[in-house]
């Protein structure tokens, strides 16, 4: 099983995509191919995603039983720590809450 997630991408890349994997929902692809058409279409999203972004994830071996992989304006990135894939955040793009009193008289 492979999933393909994409962020304001060219609705061109997008129907290029449903001619390989399903779309349950608008931006997200799944479907079941090989390896080698896996990487095809993952070229095909970093060559073709403009100013967006993608994201890669299919099962395999390992202790997650999945992998993944990030390409162009995310506002995320994968960090590999000790074999496990993980999502890293940057502090600048978290939302803070500022639950301060307000300085209202």
């Amino acid at each position: 099983m492979m999933m393909i997630a994409l962020q304001n991408v060219p609705k061109k890349l997008r129907g290029e995509l449903t001619r390989w994997l399903l779309e349950p929902t608008p931006g997200v692809f799944i479907g079941h191919v090989s390896a080698r058409v896996r990487d095809f279409l993952w070229e095909k999203c970093k060559t073709e995603c403009g100013n967006g972004g993608v994201v890669q994830a299919w099962n395999t071996n390992t202790e997650q039983r999945f992998t993944m992989r990030m390409d162009g304006n995310t506002k995320r990135s994968v960090v590999d720590m000790e074999g496990l894939k993980l999502v890293f955040i940057p502090e600048n793009t978290v939302p803070t809450h500022d639950n301060s009193p307000s300085e209202e008289s």
